[in-house]
């Protein structure tokens, strides 16, 4: 029987082997090597294995400018992307230039949440400038909608430039008297004050009308009689309204009188003071005459509803308001 065979001594390892032990750490340490100094770069985890998620996120303040999603200026809004399918590449908004274009992660889908979108949907504008705010009229109770008159008063009652009564009422048929129309003047002109006002014997400092009746005499809209008296219970008459408004805004012709009042078939009635302010009036859309425009009815009393449309016309004259188309406005031919 042989003998047992000696335990195997260690030999040193032949040529060809240590080449291939050489080769298969150097191997490992070229892939540890690489996968490490990718780390920082892709967004690799230590073992290199898996790609990173998308780094975008709901939040509109990550990685899409903010002018990306707002539209500046008159510029219409983006169509929102949709999150439920990858977008193509070359349909993808601007992203943060950081991201390597290599980059595995700039293959990566990019999904906007719809949450970034409301950004848009209430964004406030604030506009340029505000636009005036005007208020409703007045609904008086006893101007129709048909009334000639309806549409002067609305404009005027609208503006705080005449006020009715009580009861919701604006009288518009009846008289006015030369206090109340002093008031409607001051309501409706901020005229410089030319000279102080005239006391008046028959006008104290508590009547109710006396601030506006001072007013118009200093502004050169009314006059008092020759006795140093106002008479302000006195009906104003359609041409002492004219001849008012004329004065008060120094009114000019620029034709002859005769030529001008012509388109009047009761020129004969108008008093020979009152002619050339008549006139100026004619020439400047002041007149209204209801229900003719070629009567003037100088003498007869004038009505709420014919001061407020002549005190219109000289509102639109002075620019402050638009004008009016009215078949009761004279016009020249």
């Amino acid at each position: 029987m042989s003998p047992d065979p000696k335990s195997s001594q260690s030999n040193p390892l032949g040529f060809d082997e240590f080449i291939g032990i050489l080769v298969a750490f150097a191997t490992i340490g070229v892939i540890l090597f690489w996968s490490f100094s990718r780390k920082g770069d892709s967004g690799w985890n230590i073992n290199g294995l898996q790609l990173p998620l998308p780094t975008t996120s709901a939040s509109p303040s990550l990685s899409i400018p903010p002018e990306q999603l707002v539209p500046r200026g008159n510029e219409p809004a983006k169509t929102p992307l949709v999150p439920q399918e990858a977008i193509p590449e070359d349909k993808l908004p601007t992203v943060d230039q950081t991201v390597p274009k290599e980059s595995p992660q700039a293959q990566a889908p990019l999904l906007v949440s719809p949450d970034v979108y409301a950004v848009e949907e209430y964004r406030a504008v604030t506009p340029a400038e505000k636009l005036p705010t005007i208020p409703p009229p007045i609904a008086f109770t006893d101007v129709p909608s048909d009334f000639w008159g309806r549409r002067f008063i609305d404009k005027l009652s609208s503006r705080g430039i005449i006020k009715g009564f009580p009861d919701y009422s604006f009288r518009p048929n009846q008289p006015v008297s030369r206090a109340e129309f002093a008031t409607m003047l001051q309501q409706s002109f901020n005229t410089k004050v030319r000279s102080k006002g005239l006391s008046f014997e028959d006008i104290s400092e508590q009547y109710w009308a006396a601030p506006a009746i001072d007013r118009a005499i200093s502004a050169g809209f009314l006059k008092g009689y020759p006795d140093k008296t106002f008479k302000p219970q006195q009906k104003i008459s359609r041409v002492q309204v004219l001849v008012a408004i004329a004065s008060g805004l120094n009114l000019k012709q620029s034709s002859p009188s005769e030529q001008v009042l012509s388109v009047y078939e009761d020129v004969k009635e108008i008093p020979q003071y009152a002619i050339a302010k008549v006139a100026a009036a004619t020439e400047n859309s002041i007149v209204v005459n209801y229900p003719d425009a070629k009567f003037l009815a100088p003498n007869k009393e004038a009505t709420r509803a014919e001061v407020a449309a002549m005190i219109h016309q000289a509102l639109v004259r002075t620019g402050r308001l638009q004008p009016i188309k009215s078949q009761n406005v004279v016009t020249l031919p």
